[in-house]
């Protein structure tokens, strides 16, 4: 199918609805529902998004650059996750906590706003991973367009240049929370800590960042001692260990108050602290 095309029938679907509250963070899978909604519905689509301290502050700005792009009606809401016990622990489910969070938010505005129905930007190769937050949606009974229509993230980019959406190539981005190892309690200031140097390295010309947190300790205290593990795209891995690239990465990394600051050698992949969930892969034993 066409790019032409695809978005042809993701407007049709979404007229079909009548209505809607977009989930929205400002990435490109929420922006082209919202964006296609808005083509379709008008002032009957509003896009929603949830301010936390788990969403940076770059994430936030693109959020409201997009919208005001597309001329779409954006609200933003407040949202208090990080101030649930369940979430704070951080185990395996804690994507679970947050998008139920989300979706009571979201659902409590579409009825204030007086809309009909909840969508968001799931795609179906987010089926594929573990995405605790999609039980949620099913729990909210919110809509997900793109499962819908068996859009891939391949489509939803499609879709995206079809709409002229400058971000159509713009990289994945999750929450700040996904930057801690399952079982480390989500705080404030872990998060800003993280925030802060993901944009201060972004600032030197790398595009897709991650700051895994690895605090020195059992406990999060004020000042924590912490090990920041960067991730950056493959091709621009000999770039950040050249002598000037170094030198900047390390000093913004204590300027944010990390004790060492590494480099992954593996490169930015989705959710790695996942890895640590799947069974051990024991070696032959070499007598």
């Amino acid at each position: 199918m066409a790019d032409a095309a695809k978005l042809s029938a993701l407007v049709e679907h979404l007229s079909g609805l009548e209505s809607v509250l977009v989930c929205y963070s400002g990435g490109v899978d929420s922006a082209v529902v919202l964006a296609a909604a808005h083509r379709a519905l008008g002032a009957r689509a509003i896009g929603m998004t949830a301010v936390s301290p788990s969403l940076a502050p770059s994430e936030l700005d693109d959020a409201r650059w997009v919208a005001a792009q597309i001329g779409a009606d954006h609200r933003l809401v407040d949202s208090n996750e990080i101030d649930d016990p369940s979430y704070q622990r951080n185990d395996p489910d804690r994507c679970f906590h947050c998008k139920s969070e989300l979706y009571r938010i979201a659902e409590r505005k579409r009825a204030e706003w007086g809309l009909l129905q909840v969508v968001n930007g799931t795609n179906v190769d987010d089926l594929g991973d573990y995405r605790p937050g999609l039980k949620a949606a099913d729990a909210a009974g919110v809509q997900s367009p793109f499962v819908v229509l068996g859009y891939t993230k391949a489509d939803v980019r499609a879709c995206a240049r079809a709409l002229g959406l400058e971000i159509w190539d713009k990289p994945a981005a999750a929450c700040l929370s996904s930057r801690l190892p399952f079982g480390t309690r989500v705080t404030r200031e872990r998060l800003a800590r993280i925030g802060g140097l993901e944009a201060s390295i972004r600032a030197l010309g790398f595009r897709r960042v991650r700051v895994r947190y690895h605090p020195l300790g059992a406990e999060a205290s004020p000042g924590e001692q912490a090990i920041a593990r960067i991730e950056l795209d493959e091709a621009d891995l000999a770039r950040a260990a050249t002598a000037d690239a170094r030198e900047a990465i390390v000093a913004a990394g204590k300027e944010h108050g990390f004790l060492y600051v590494t480099l992954d050698l593996a490169g930015y992949r989705v959710g790695s602290h996942n890895e640590a969930l799947k069974p051990s892969r024991s070696l032959p034993l070499v007598r």
